[in-house]
């Protein structure tokens, strides 16, 4: 829910259901120390704001937190799972960090590329992908691999993330996690030992 206009610019507030989230993240830090909460406020926030956070945001966020604006403006802008500017419904992060560069992440850029029309950064006409370049995602051993709003999808070659995207854009998302069969970060080549009970 961005502000009334829908632009971000308007003033911010949680919905109740969110102040009553962030009211729980705030009480769990001692008197005095509420500024800790700042990154977890933001995230709901983000979630509330359509997937961005904008200055009404953070001037929230301060308010609440009873801290200056520019320290929340610090975190924000340190974080790159907070984002600045508006995204698509689909928010599509691949990871380019060496073990998925070296897996194949260029092959699925360019497959993000070819199936959406857009290159990194840009977001498809319809608003329902954004496509963005993050490090690493801590999914190595299961390389290449993208992170789709709160889901990964690991293990993909370019023919795979074709389909994830379709998927997504006909509403009906896949099934998370490796998309080989393997079961989470186990050898891609199957089991080596234990293999009897």
């Amino acid at each position: 829910m961005k502000g009334e206009a829908g632009n971000g610019v308007e003033a911010f507030a949680f919905t109740p259901e969110n102040r009553a989230k962030a009211d729980a993240v705030i009480a769990k830090y001692p008197a005095g120390c509420q500024a800790s909460a700042v990154l977890p406020l933001l995230d709901i926030a983000q979630r509330q704001n359509g997937g961005w956070i904008s200055q009404a945001v953070m001037e929230h966020v301060a308010e609440l937190l009873d801290m200056a604006s520019i320290r929340v403006y610090e975190v924000a802008t340190f974080y790159t799972m907070l984002n600045l500017e508006p995204v698509g419904r689909y928010h599509v992060q691949l990871c380019r960090t060496t073990p998925c560069w070296l897996r194949g992440s260029d092959a699925l850029r360019d497959a993000c590329r070819d199936e959406l029309g857009i290159g990194l950064g840009g977001t498809t006409e319809d608003g329902l992908f954004t496509l963005t370049e993050v490090e690493c995602l801590g999914a190595c051993v299961n390389a290449p691999m993208v992170q789709i709003n709160d889901h990964f999808y690991e293990d993909l070659d370019p023919a795979r993330m074709k389909e994830i995207l379709r998927a997504f854009r006909a509403g009906s998302p896949p099934e998370q996690g490796p998309q080989t069969g393997r079961q989470t970060s186990a050898p891609a080549s199957g089991m080596t030992t234990l293999t009897e009970l």
